[in-house]
């Protein structure tokens, strides 16, 4: 379970303790880990209009730290929020959520260009990058229904998007089990603590860190350059 110190931008800087850490995190993460190249697209997408602005998702899979810096380096994000969902203003705070009697799940709020990506293939990274959907509130070391897989939907239309996706992939078989992600209505979303922003980026040398989020990491960094590549002629 992640450090519920109040401090955690201390690190652990040894680098021999590092390395085994990270060797640690990609031999577990490349097991359940699925290959993004042949990852399935959405057979249906959210067309935004021309003219439209940025626009916003919501998902939770499990620790909000991973699932941030997934798409904090997933091309046309704009921006990502570390925050709660599903649950009451009143609840929405670590200490509460962590006991896992709210129904909030840790989650992040994706504000992204449609001119650059969009809702289809953001959440292809979240099926195939993020966390791994097959598993029944909990991912990793993190149990508890805050870390529940679940698609917040703002609309009819990315609800109708995300079922479509889940049904494909589940017809593929693409997982070795079903898919448990969870379709719910976005009633609110509560931005975390600051010291959850940008969790990542400010703890590189975490022990979570590099063995829970940094291998998924690597993982949409590899993925966001294989797709910005030019075509073969």
């Amino acid at each position: 379970m992640k450090s519920k110190v109040q401090n955690p931008k201390s690190k652990i800087n040894i680098f021999l303790i590092g390395s085994i850490i990270m060797g640690l995190g990609n031999f577990f993460c490349a097991r359940a880990s699925v290959d993004f190249k042949t990852f399935p697209e959405p057979k249906e997408d959210l067309k935004a209009p021309a003219d439209a602005g940025n626009q916003v998702m919501v998902v939770a899979g499990g620790c909000f730290w991973c699932t941030e810096g997934v798409f904090e380096n997933t091309p046309g994000v704009v921006d990502v929020v570390s925050g709660y969902a599903g649950g009451t203003k009143e609840t929405a705070d670590y200490e509460t959520v962590s006991t896992g009697t709210t129904n909030h799940a840790e989650a992040i709020r994706i504000v992204y260009d449609p001119k650059k990506t969009s809702f289809g293939k953001l959440l292809k990274v979240f099926f195939s990058i993020a966390h791994d959907p097959t598993e029944l509130n909990y991912q990793g070391p993190d149990h508890g229904r805050q870390y529940r897989s679940a698609v917040f939907f703002a609309n009819d239309d990315q609800k109708r998007v995300t079922e479509m996706y889940i049904r494909q992939l589940n017809d593929a078989k693409i997982f070795g089990t079903p898919i448990v992600t969870t379709v719910e209505p976005l009633n609110g979303f509560y931005s975390a603590e600051a010291y959850h922003q940008d969790f990542v980026k400010n703890n590189p040398f975490h022990p979570y860190i590099m063995q829970q989020a940094l291998p998924k990491v690597e993982k949409a960094k590899k993925a966001a350059a294989a797709t910005s590549q030019p075509a073969e002629k």
